[in-house]
């Protein structure tokens, strides 16, 4: 076995990893950004190396570094979890050159299935099923058009580098493809550093599927098992099971042995998830991509199996054979994990809200387990991404296993940031999810999210005389109610967050006079601020220009997401306070917008 191993990673995944080392008898080392000081995977290891400041391009992404690291402690090998640099072929290929061993799959392996366009050939290869879509990255915007008067809309520009649903825009008809090829352009290259985008038909109503396999370097290549992750917001994942419910047996055996010829036909290492759309009541899936890593929602499948992946993971990588010996392991009892997000569920909008964690208390109940990177006292960074942890339950059925959940879910205990307990503790309860009639677009479509929060406070008159700042959530704008997102240590009012208009009767005017305004019963005008700590990832508009109440300004990376700041009132841009690329903390002023005629 290896004696000591480096783990490229933080929070969860990075303390998950040195546990399991631990288990194992190997000499853990972290790395940590000056953000990440005090973090709990720096706490856990035996040994830690500063990398750099807290943006991850000069941390968690600084290839250089890291393998400096790894040998100025003698490390014989690197585990880079998943995320940052853990799909990328470069990084994989430098620490091949190095003389250590990269605990995932061979660099050329990342690198043809890091390329959508590559990965879907390998699988025309495999004959393994895939959706209709391009043959090589397309130019601009009029390949989309012709693809959607070929295939039929909707259409789906995805990143060719890249996965998450980053860099990804649907397309409903010709008119809005040249807006949604521009966007997905620019969020692919702020995500990934390339800005190629390929094109598939959007299947609007398919549930995702995802098939877990394993290879050494001894020929052997199965799956065990596979894992539905079909609730999803903004194309990121909520809530993942094992095994998947109300697949056939055929089916399920089908999507197994196309996985193990897509792995063999690459010359496949480690482990990696081939993940599938799938349209159930027709028995029929298509390949959507694979991800050469360990997953997020990998523990389901350990609970179900009594296996564990990471040591399996460092047990290949030191030349061991897969203890696994046959595919199609047959799963005992039910698991289902929630992710738990530092995000602002209200309005149903998943906002990022970092913070300070004052108090963090798992549950201990059996069959429970939490997987964290954050204990009482530490801080939600805003620099990464919004993962406090992951609850996963076990029962022996999926009904079981969901009462556990939700028992599980109220036994949770985190207090100085809004999570996303509230949102998973309304879908496991809802009958479509109950009754497996889920699908990857039925969060964000189908159901009304918002309705099923916790009930939100009285909106507020805003009069001219008076000023308020209040922390309520709810704005008039032009005869319309907004429901508006708010993030902790922020106490003005965020009327720069992503508003959506919300059904309901507009509330009676406060008695007394009040000033006519311009766009009816909101402000006149406004200096629009930032909800949160982020980056100004582009600006759409310019002093001077007319827009409308709702229109996007411009758009606030934090934590892994892109968040629109939209207009709340219909004016000019007086002006413009911020320039793209520029880090801004919450409160800061972006712009100011004036009603016609001011």
């Amino acid at each position: 076995m290896l004696s000591k191993v480096l783990i490229a990673n933080r929070g969860e995944i990075a303390a998950r990893i040195i546990r399991t080392c631990a288990e194992e008898g190997i000499a853990s080392v972290a790395v940590y950004s000056e953000a990440d000081a005090n973090a709990l995977h720096v706490r856990l290891a035996d040994e830690a190396v500063l990398l750099g400041a807290a943006a991850a391009g000069e941390s968690y992404l600084a290839i250089d570094k890291i393998i400096d690291a790894a040998k100025s402690v003698d490390a014989q090998a690197i585990h880079p979890g998943y995320g940052f640099l853990a799909e990328n072929a470069t990084f994989a290929k430098a620490v091949e050159d190095a003389g250590l061993v990269f605990i995932g799959p061979p660099s050329s392996a990342i690198e043809v299935m890091g390329s959508k366009i590559a990965a879907r050939e390998i699988a025309a290869e495999a004959q393994v099923p895939q959706v209709p879509g391009s043959q090589s990255t397309i130019t601009s915007a009029a390949d989309v058009i012709a693809f959607g008067t070929e295939h039929g809309y909707p259409v789906a520009i995805k990143a060719t580098y890249g996965g998450g649903g980053r860099g990804m825009r649907t397309v409903a008809s010709a008119d809005e493809a040249e807006s949604a090829f521009a966007a997905a352009k620019q969020e692919s290259a702020a995500a990934f550093g390339r800005d190629d985008v390929y094109l598939e038909r959007y299947l609007s109503s398919a549930r995702h599927v995802e098939v877990q396999v394993f290879a050494d370097k001894h020929g052997n290549t199965v799956w065990i098992g596979d894992r539905d992750c079909s609730v999803q917001r903004r194309h990121q994942k909520l809530i993942e099971e094992a095994p998947a419910p109300g697949l056939s047996d055929e089916l399920r055996r089908a999507m197994g042995e196309a996985s193990v010829r897509l792995a063999e036909k690459v010359g496949y290492v480690g482990a990696g998830t081939v993940e599938f759309l799938v349209e159930a009541e027709q028995d029929r899936f298509y390949f959507l991509e694979m991800n050469t890593r360990i997953q997020v929602e990998h523990p389901v499948t350990e609970m179900t199996l009594g296996l564990d992946l990471v040591a399996e993971q460092l047990a290949v990588a030191a030349g061991e054979p897969l203890s696994i010996t046959e595919s199609g392991s047959t799963p005992r009892g039910h698991a289902i994990e929630v992710r738990v997000n530092a995000e602002d569920t209200g309005g149903a909008l998943f906002m990022p809200s970092p913070g300070p964690i004052s108090t963090l208390t798992a549950p201990t109940r059996t069959g429970v387990r939490w997987d964290g990177g954050y204990e009482s006292g530490d801080e939600v960074q805003p620099y990464y991404d919004s993962l406090v942890g992951k609850l996963i339950v076990w029962a022996p059925t999926r009904d079981r296993a969901l009462d556990r959940l939700a028992l599980a879910l109220d036994e949770l205990v985190i207090d100085g940031v809004p999570t996303t307990v509230p949102a998973a503790r309304a879908i496991i309860a809802h009958k479509d999810f109950r009754n497996v009639t889920m699908h990857t677009n039925w969060l964000e479509r189908d159901i009304d999210l918002a309705s099923l929060l916790p009930a939100v406070k009285e909106p507020v008159d805003i009069d001219d005389e008076v000023e308020v700042a209040l922390p309520r959530n709810e704005v008039w704008v032009g005869e319309r109610r907004y429901v508006i997102p708010f993030f902790a240590g922020t106490s003005a009012l965020a009327s720069s967050a992503d508003a959506i208009p919300a059904p309901g009767p507009r509330r009676a005017a406060s008695s007394g006079p009040r000033k006519k305004r311009a766009g009816g019963g909101g402000a006149a005008s406004g200096e629009i601020k930032s909800p949160m700590q982020g980056t100004v990832a582009q600006i759409d508009v310019e002093v001077g220009a007319q827009v409308e109440a709702g229109q996007i300004l411009m758009v606030l990376e934090a934590m892994k997401m892109q968040n629109p700041i939209r207009a709340t009132i219909t004016g000019i841009v007086e002006s413009l306070a911020v320039t793209v690329g520029q880090v801004v903390g919450a409160g800061i002023a972006l712009a100011t917008v004036v009603a016609a005629g001011e």
